[in-house]
């Protein structure tokens, strides 16, 4: 299908608002990435080789009906031709299922069962293991395999160019996120300033990400700290968001100033790192001169953005490290409670709506090292936390979206509320075991923290 030309800036606006969805439509969009090691010497996983990433490809499509994705000849991911959900690559052999969209939690887990299942068949064989943390424990970042996606050789020299950290985010960082919907502008921009206010609290529940280089780094979450150093330009909190008149226009303006990185003609990357897409609505991109961007072009564009919180036709949710199996579950109940029931949703609102840019700022900046014992006002994100989890737990409730044994989704959340009652994160639970139980060595992560 060719994807249609753009000629104005409402064509650009247009594309987002074709997120606007009734409710009977919204669905639960769950990623997850992981990295793969070698069980024989927790070395990384690289691409090529009889063990290799993709010979794990290979070995999926073998077991399951899903069509091979392919740069220049490479297999670079898989998709399901039934259900939308989708394998993909991160620049370091990060390994993510991009979930299908679907109706509950319940499914969403289901599927990340069925999906860690089926890789623990294909990889028990080659000696492959998966680890759910936000960064890579103990690999230098030369260590690490570049996967062959040709979008990585143009961002990697650029990300080094523009902040100290964006090789850190591409080889050595996993996440978790959820991706919902919005039934109309003034539901998006709700949503989307309730999520980016409470993203640190999310990062604090989630921070796993304690150590580095094989020792710790002084951070319970690492992966947040490093997207504070990758690109000033296309990351951060947003803080247009709160600003009278917020809208799709408005994110459009400010996607248009995002640097490029590359424009796809022919099925091949064209390297535009740095342009504007300004200039290339106009026909002034120097690479494509006198060319005008096809709507395919924009939604690659805006899908190079990564803010706390994601606008694309659907929010993504960006603030979570990688996390063990159970987590994977927690992230889209607690997300799923707050936006897809109106009065946890206003009640998220009533929670953050006086919230100054600064304090949020704040939270964003020192969630990373300090997590659930972050200071705010009177208290601590900690206790911002017990309420986010009680509007998302009334949310749920509210859904009342049951599973065969006629539970709802609330014990989801059951990960969330352990680490709550323990006042202590996974982060915090794998610096006492590095201390006590493994003496220090550092190999007993890739048993304590593997699916």
């Amino acid at each position: 299908m060719i994807s249609p030309l753009i000629d104005s800036k409402a064509d650009l606006i247009e594309v987002l608002s074709r997120g606007n969805k009734p409710k009977q439509q919204w669905r639960i969009g769950t990623e997850h990435e992981k990295f793969t090691f070698f069980k024989k010497d927790n070395s990384p996983v690289p691409y090529e080789g009889e063990n290799g990433i993709e010979a794990l490809l290979k070995g999926i499509m073998a077991l399951e009906d899903w069509d091979p994705l392919l740069d220049e000849g490479k297999i670079i991911g898989l998709k399901c031709p039934e259900t939308g959900g989708a394998i993909s690559l991160e620049p370091g052999g990060q390994f993510e299922l991009s979930g299908a969209p679907l109706k509950n939690v319940h499914q969403t887990c289901a599927e990340t069962a069925a999906h860690l299942k089926m890789l623990s068949e294909i990889a028990e064989p080659m000696g492959i293991g998966f680890l759910g943390m936000g960064v890579t424990p103990t690999w230098e970042l030369d260590e690490i395999p570049l996967m062959p996606k040709s979008r990585y050789g143009i961002m990697k020299p650029y990300m080094e160019q523009v902040g100290t950290l964006g090789t850190s985010m591409m080889m050595s960082s996993c996440t978790v996120q959820v991706n919902l919907d919005f039934s109309s502008e003034s539901d998006m921009v709700k949503k989307l300033r309730v999520s980016l206010a409470l993203q640190p609290i999310v990062t604090a529940l989630f921070a796993n990400s304690p150590f580095l280089n094989g020792k710790p780094n002084g951070y319970l979450s690492y992966r947040s700290h490093i997207w504070k150093h990758t690109d000033n330009a296309r990351t951060g909190m947003l803080p247009f968001a709160f600003e009278s008149g917020m809208g799709f226009e408005r994110y459009v303006d400010y996607a248009l100033d995002v640097p490029m990185y590359f424009v796809m003609r022919n099925k091949k990357y064209i390297n535009v790192a740095g342009e504007s897409f300004r200039d290339f609505l106009k026909g002034d991109l120097p690479q494509l001169k006198g060319e005008k961007p096809t709507a395919q072009d924009w939604e690659d564009h805006i899908s190079t953005i990564f803010p706390e919180v994601r606008l694309k036709q659907f929010l993504e949710m960006r603030g979570a490290d990688g996390a063990p199996w159970a987590e994977i579950c927690a992230l889209p109940a607690l997300w799923a409670g707050i936006f897809y029931d109106q009065n946890a949703l206003d009640a998220a609102w009533d929670l953050v709506k006086d919230w100054s840019e600064e304090e949020r700022q704040t939270l964003r900046n020192e969630v990373p090292k300090t997590a659930l014992n972050t200071k705010f006002r009177n208290g601590t994100v900690a206790d911002i936390a017990r309420q986010m989890l009680d509007i998302s737990r009334a949310g749920l409730k509210a859904r009342n979206c049951l599973n065969g044994e006629g539970m709802n989704e609330t014990h989801h959340l059951a990960p969330l509320e352990y680490t709550l009652k323990s006042g202590k994160t996974l982060a915090e639970r794998m610096l006492e075991l590095y201390h006590g139980k493994w003496n220090g060595d550092i190999s007993q992560v890739y048993k304590d923290a593997a699916y």
